[in-house]
């Protein structure tokens, strides 16, 4: 038997498709209002984004002065039911794309 013309050593490659589709990110966003209380927002944001009380306490300065701010990024999914419970409380919130 004779291998005569065949390299062993030989490197194949192989072509390989990545899937380079990311999903949509989105941002739980929440409103300034002049009815809801620092306390009440901080305790909403602690028992339905689970965020730690200093998360939460930063959370409502930054909404205060800036008018809103994304609470919480994540996929739609996600962020649904939480926008809805934080609405249920009388805080008003929305869910936005996040644009890159």
């Amino acid at each position: 038997m004779s291998l005569a013309g065949t390299n062993p050593f030989t490197k194949t490659e192989v072509e390989t498709d990545v899937l380079t589709a990311e999903a949509s990110s989105w941002q739980l966003i929440v409103w300034n209002d002049d009815v809801n209380t620092f306390e009440w927002v901080i305790e909403t944001l602690m028992e339905v984004c689970g965020h730690s009380y200093e998360q939460a306490e930063q959370c409502s300065y930054l909404i205060h002065f800036k008018g809103k701010y994304a609470v919480k990024e994540g996929q739609y999914e996600d962020l649904e039911p939480m926008c809805n419970a934080i609405l249920d409380r009388g805080i008003s919130a929305t869910i936005e794309e996040l644009v890159s």
